[in-house]
C-alpha cells in the first residue's frame, strides 16, 4: 500500500512539477527564496507591536523563534529517518522533471519550508485574529504558494509538503496555546 501511495505521490508531483513554464520560473524561485518574505516579516513584527506592545512582542518573537526552530529541526529528524530522496535525486523521476532550484538537498521528507510557513501563518493569524480578523486568511494563502513553490521548482513531493503543512499548521497552533497562556501569565495590556 505504501508503495502505491509514493506512486501516486510521484504521478501528481511530475504533474504538477511539469505544469510550470520557464516564463514564470523568476517568480516561484523568488517565492521560494527565504529572504523574500522579509517585508512580510518586518510589516508581521509591526502588526504585533501595535497589537501587544514591548512586552507582548518580546513574548512573540521567543515563541516565533522556538517555532521555527522546531519545525525546521523536525523536518531535519523526518528526513535523516525516512531518507526519502527528494525527486531532483530520484531517478525514474528526474529526468522528466523541471528542477530549476538553486540546490538540492538529499532527503525531502517533510519539506521544511512548508511546515515553517504553515506554522508562522498559524501562529501569527492567530494571535492577531481580533485585530486583524482576515489576516489569517492571507497567511494561510501565503503558505500555500510558499508550499506548493517547493514542487514547482523540482525539491518536493506533493506528500512532503502535504506533510509539512500538517505538521506546521499543528505547531502553529500549539504555539499560539502557550502564546496565549503566556500572554496571561505575564498580564501584557493590549494597545
Amino acid at each position: 500500500m505504501i508503495e502505491k501511495i509514493l506512486e501516486l505521490d510521484a504521478k501528481l508531483y511530475l504533474y504538477l512539477n511539469n505544469l510550470g513554464n520557464p516564463a514564470w520560473d523568476w517568480f516561484w524561485l523568488l517565492i521560494t527564496d527565504k529572504w523574500t518574505a522579509i517585508p512580510l516579516y518586518v510589516l508581521l513584527l509591526y502588526l504585533i507591536f501595535r497589537r501587544y506592545g514591548v512586552k507582548g512582542t518580546a513574548i512573540s518573537l521567543v515563541m516565533i523563534a522556538l517555532l521555527i526552530t522546531c519545525t525546521d529541526q523536525l523536518a531535519n529528524v523526518f528526513k535523516d529517518g525516512f531518507e526519502r530522496l527528494r525527486p531532483c535525486r530520484q531517478e525514474g523521476i528526474m529526468e522528466y522533471a523541471r528542477y530549476i532550484a538553486v540546490r538540492c538537498g538529499r532527503f525531502g521528507y517533510f519539506s521544511a519550508h512548508a511546515a515553517s510557513s504553515f506554522a508562522l501563518a498559524i501562529f501569527v493569524g492567530l494571535i492577531l485574529k481580533k485585530a486583524y480578523p482576515k489576516l489569517i486568511y492571507m497567511m494561510l494563502f501565503w503558505a500555500l504558494v510558499v508550499s506548493y513553490s517547493r514542487i514547482y521548482v523540482g525539491v518536493h513531493y506533493p506528500l512532503d509538503v502535504i506533510t509539512g503543512m500538517l505538521i506546521g499548521a499543528f505547531l502553529g497552533y500549539l504555539f499560539y496555546l502557550l502564546q496565549v497562556y503566556l500572554i496571561r501569565k505575564f498580564k501584557v495590556v493590549f494597545s
